[in-house]
């Protein structure tokens, strides 16, 4: 028991110092360690909430992007009619895309050695005269009226012969809101005359919704100098001798730019619109480069599978509403 109330009685080696300290410092402890659970709850009652708000809203961005086409979808141009169903340029891939209700036909415009001017392009004058070398320009009229389409595409309906221009106006002019004449310049007169012959055509045919674009620029600018007031256009793509890119603004009077698809890209967008022209993408026949064109907004997309590039659009159309994306009406 003494031993017991010594060992109470014994101060401790350090004179009590340690305890002293610890009683001094407490306040201090207890001060820091509020100051930390304060700014772990402001921590906790800002940073998620700010965090998931700009997660939130970036998600909102992309899928703006993403869908933001559909609040100016682009034209549905059906390149030479639907060359999936039918062989390019003939009545019954017009009858096709019309059936399809494309927003636009692009026709191919050739003219024959005699001055007449037809719906067919040179590459498939080769495959169906099996001339590898052939061009538009070495047959009169005659002799291109003669071909027979049905030999070398099976399944063709009654219209087996290459039509002229006012023929294919006649059928499409008034059925579909655009037509773009896409103008070859070939032997044996290339652009002498050309203009006068596309004009006359159209004067003839009363094709309002003509548009004419085309690779030679002295064509364009003639067309542009003679008609004012048609919807003229020229052609934007990758020289394939010299591999250099054409430029891409060269012609005051030109409305619409056609665009060789790989080439766009949203500064080529901005440039373009900024000065109030149109770009007209071409030829756009798979899914992931339709994608992207919807993306980026190009006013028209020039494709020889239409149909493919409706239900795409559809497709698109129905997951953006989906995910709440609201037209503006």
């Amino acid at each position: 028991m003494a031993l017991f109330e010594w060992r109470q009685r014994r101060r401790p080696l350090d004179g009590g110092g340690t305890r002293r300290r610890l009683l001094l410092f407490r306040p201090l402890y207890s001060r820091k360690l509020k100051r930390m659970i304060l700014f772990a709850v402001v921590f906790l009652a800002i940073v998620p909430p700010l965090f998931f708000h700009f997660k939130l809203r970036r998600i909102r961005q992309i899928a703006a992007k993403k869908c933001d086409w559909l609040q100016h979808p682009p034209r549905v141009c059906a390149h030479g009619g639907d060359s999936t169903l039918a062989f390019p340029n003939t009545m019954d891939a017009y009858s096709y895309a019309i059936g399809s209700r494309v927003d636009c036909i692009e026709v191919d415009v050739s003219r024959s050695s005699d001055g007449v001017l037809f719906a067919l392009h040179n590459r498939d004058l080769q495959r169906i005269a099996r001339n590898s070398s052939v061009q538009v320009g070495d047959l009169s009229m005659k002799q291109i009226k003669e071909l027979d389409v049905s030999q070398i595409v099976k399944g063709t309906l009654d219209n087996r012969r290459i039509p002229t221009l006012e023929d294919a106006l006649a059928l499409i002019s008034n059925s579909v809101g655009q037509v773009i004449l896409d103008a070859k310049v070939g032997p044996p007169m290339y652009e002498k005359g050309l203009a006068l012959d596309i004009l006359s055509v159209i004067e003839r045919s009363r094709c309002k919704n003509c548009i004419v674009w085309a690779k030679s620029d002295t064509l364009a600018r003639d067309l542009i100098r003679r008609a004012p007031h048609l919807t003229v256009g020229y052609i934007v793509m990758v020289d394939p001798l010299t591999g250099v890119r054409s430029k891409l603004l060269r012609m005051k009077g030109a409305s619409v730019v056609g665009v060789y698809h790989p080439l766009i890209d949203e500064n080529l967008m901005t440039v373009v619109h900024r000065r109030k022209k149109e770009v007209y993408a071409w030829t756009v026949d798979e899914a992931d480069p339709m994608k992207r064109m919807l993306h980026l907004g190009v006013d028209a997309v020039v494709t020889s599978n239409p149909v493919m590039f409706q239900g795409l659009m559809e497709d698109l159309r129905t997951e953006c509403l989906e995910e709440g994306f609201s037209i503006r009406t």
